[in-house]
């Protein structure tokens, strides 16, 4: 009898990685969002306020550009997770595809 080879067996993988890495990039891109949206309409507030009548796609604009940036140093905590969260994930999806890779290549 031949015992089984450690390349046989699967590594073992954790079956929530996927949720988790899906949970924290749509806590980051919806924390974003709301950033984005609260942005334009203070921006859009401001220049009711002052009588300055500004088109909303500018307002959008200028709330996007400055939405992206702000949201880098804000959200560092969140982005970091979902960056850790998905890493993690892809590490585990390239160790399987390479057990895949291998037990194909022995056949």
């Amino acid at each position: 009898m031949t015992q089984p080879s450690p390349s046989t067996q699967p590594t073992a993988a954790d079956p929530r990685a996927r949720s988790r890495a899906t949970k924290a990039i749509a806590v980051y891109g919806l924390l974003r969002l709301l950033l984005f949206v609260m942005l334009t309409v203070v921006i859009q507030g401001l220049a009711l306020l002052i009588d300055a009548p500004v088109p909303l796609v500018m307002s959008a604009l200028l709330a996007l550009i400055v939405a992206f940036p702000l949201s880098m140093v804000i959200f560092t905590k969140q982005r970091l997770a979902a960056n850790a969260a998905l890493a993690h994930w892809r590490e585990q999806r390239t160790a399987r595809k390479n057990w895949i890779a291998d037990e194909l290549a022995e056949r």
